[in-house]
């Protein structure tokens, strides 16, 4: 029997009641009654903006029945909004503790297929909020003090900035948000409980007091309208994606480094959805990767798909966190021409594994020649000291020339291509020298038209240790409940043109070899949280304990707590001649015991291939 998803497409994307009308009076301060009425009126003389048409069946059937559809084809509220996959899918499964319709899984994706990508954003505007999909944790700029208070104590500033609407339909996802979360009321507002402050014959009253979702709305309303000259410009340039071929792929794993490889896509049923084939090689030790999975386009450049893995040489059967064997799921953000791609896959409990990945697509022949231009992939190393003699790098690449001389290389001024030490059409091994006096930062590697931008450091010597992340979480957990696991590097830093550590210019140099341990981060007396919040392993990998109580802490606390998680380096050293360090901050907290929504947007998972490990 077919599964049915029901859902309801109605109230959630609905404000049936005005909470802030834009006559109401409030005492005290408080409120958008402090607004003039000058303001309100202008407001209300300022003309309706035109919704987005929906020219799709099913989405008139399953929606129209709640919004209400007007003469130019419009649906209530939701002509009116713009998102991406998830914010869609997010927006109707949340209908479905609101209303009462249902879906069968076809209709339901359907549905979000054609509202994220006629309903979408343009490839400019979800670019900046693609962390959101690809569940990266990051520190947000903050607009403002009134925005961080009436938005960011809640979710991600990239929650609203993934949605683009009009100024009503804004201050209808107020009331939305008062109507329906208790917290909303106070973090939309500063009240002032009592009367105002006197003051003398003549004098001028105060100002109204500026209110948090005043504030909030005024800066979405500027920088997340509904219509944009992107979202115009990309409605004429869409076009479905021609993405089928091959694509060269360099990717990295924070703590595993490097991989370079291949993706083959090849044509799914329709004309947005892919199979692929993927294998990738660790730079590291040279192992394979092979991944299949299924990919769905939306908008014409959003890519959200899912893969399986296959290892060669055969690994054991492994229970661990970080295993590559797992399913991954993938976000890429395709530029509009095409051409190349970036994006994250990722798995684990809480997303917190995955790869940083980027694709371009291969080359092809001209004139009828089935090979293409050479194209350069990456290095195996990250930078290069200055003084460095016959060091030995390895090039990936694509169609690499039969005949490489060392002149056919160029690293720039400095640095000179000593020997070819071998090559084959996919990696060519090289020996290079670094003058003494070599100017520092980053290089580009050319080989006839092929550069590889900013891909090596040159260096005088390491000036500080950076641990990524610099803060972050991790959560305990036991059988009941998954723990979230944590990853750190130790990254080598020069201090840049400037000469001065810690500024804009300072040069990533990559991971550098260290002790790692934990120190006690001082937030209470007799604070004795690195006894119990869990293991940091050689590599940096950290395990929390379980999620308690435990019985051998005072009063039997959960294992809980924060620390600071230090990298001593083992070869670098200060002016002073001491080892080099750094250290980030690290929370080790309770597990997320409800998960209120995950969305999933992905395409129908199909049948695993033959030879494929689930």
């Amino acid at each position: 029997m077919r599964k049915a998803f029901t859902i309801g497409l109605a109230a959630a994307l609905m404000a049936t009641v005005a909470i802030f009308p834009a006559q109401a009076q409030r005492g005290g301060g408080g409120g958008r009654g402090n607004r003039s009425a000058s303001a309100d009126a202008a407001a209300s003389d300022e003309k309706p903006e035109d919704g987005i048409p929906v020219t799709d069946a099913l989405v008139i059937e399953k929606c129209g029945g709640c919004h209400k559809k007007d003469d130019k084809n419009s649906l209530s509220r939701i002509s009116w909004e713009r998102s991406t996959p998830e914010g869609w899918e997010e927006a109707i499964k949340r209908m479905v503790r609101l209303n009462g319709l249902t879906l069968t899984p076809p209709e339901a994706r359907s549905i979000v297929k054609y509202l994220a990508t006629y309903h979408g954003l343009a490839p400019e505007e979800a670019k900046p909020v693609m962390y959101m999909a690809e569940h990266r944790i990051l520190d947000e700029a903050v607009p403002s003090e009134g925005v961080r208070t009436a938005c960011m104590g809640c979710h991600p500033m990239g929650r609203p900035l993934s949605w683009r609407r009009s100024k009503d339909d804004w201050k209808l996802l107020t009331n939305l948000h008062v109507a329906m979360y208790a917290q909303a009321e106070a973090a939309f507002r500063r009240f002032n409980f009592g009367p105002p402050p006197a003051a003398g014959r003549g004098a001028t009253p105060a100002p109204p007091q500026a209110q948090p979702v005043d504030e909030a709305l005024t800066y979405l309303g500027t920088n997340a309208p509904l219509q944009t000259p992107e979202w115009a410009a990309w409605q004429a340039r869409m076009r479905a994606p021609k993405l089928a071929g091959r694509w060269l792929i360099s990717a990295y794993i924070p703590g595993r480094g490097k991989y370079f490889g291949e993706l083959v896509v090849e044509p799914g049923a329709s004309l947005d959805e892919f199979t692929t084939r993927a294998k990738l090689t660790s730079v590291k030790d040279g192992s394979v990767m092979t991944r299949f999975g299924q990919g769905l386009v939306y908008a014409g450049y959003s890519w959200r798909g899912r893969s399986r893995v296959t290892l060669t040489p055969p690994l054991a059967a492994s229970t661990a966190p970080d295993d590559l064997s797992n399913e991954m799921r993938e976000t890429l953000w395709f530029a509009p021409d095409q051409s190349h791609a970036e994006g994250r896959w990722f798995w684990g409990e809480y997303q917190e594994f995955g790869f940083d990945v980027k694709l371009e697509r291969a080359s092809s022949g001209s004139g009828g020649n089935s090979v293409g231009e050479p194209t350069l992939l990456g290095v195996d190393k990250f930078s290069l000291k200055t003084g460095s003699q016959n060091a030995r790098l390895r090039l990936w690449g694509d169609n690499l020339p039969a005949q490489i001389a060392p002149a056919d290389l160029d690293f720039g001024t400095g640095v000179t291509v000593a020997k070819i030490v071998s090559h084959t059409p996919g990696e060519v091994v090289i020996e290079v020298n670094v003058a003494d006096n070599a100017v520092s930062g980053k290089r580009d590697i050319a080989l006839r038209r092929s550069v590889l931008e900013r891909a090596i450091a040159i260096y005088d010597k390491v000036d500080y240790v950076r641990v990524i992340p610099d803060a972050s979480m991790a959560r305990l957990g036991s059988e009941t409940h998954p723990k979230g696991y944590q990853q750190f590097e130790a990254i080598g830093y020069n201090r840049g043109a400037d000469g001065k550590s810690h500024t804009a210019d300072d040069v990533d140099l990559g991971p550098v070899d260290v002790t790692w341990s934990v120190e006690e981060f001082m937030a209470v007396y007799g604070d004795d949280d690195k006894e119990f919040v869990g293991s940091l392993s050689a590599s940096g990998f950290f395990t929390p304990a379980s999620d308690g109580p435990n019985p051998k802490r005072k009063f039997s606390r959960n294992n809980y707590g924060d620390v600071w998680v230090v990298a001593t380096a083992k070869n670098e050293k200060d002016k002073e001649g001491k080892p080099l360090s750094g250290r980030s901050y690290l929370v080790v907290t309770v597990p997320t015991y409800i998960k209120w929504d995950q969305p999933e947007v992905e395409p129908e998972v199909k049948p695993t291939p033959p030879g494929v490990r689930r």
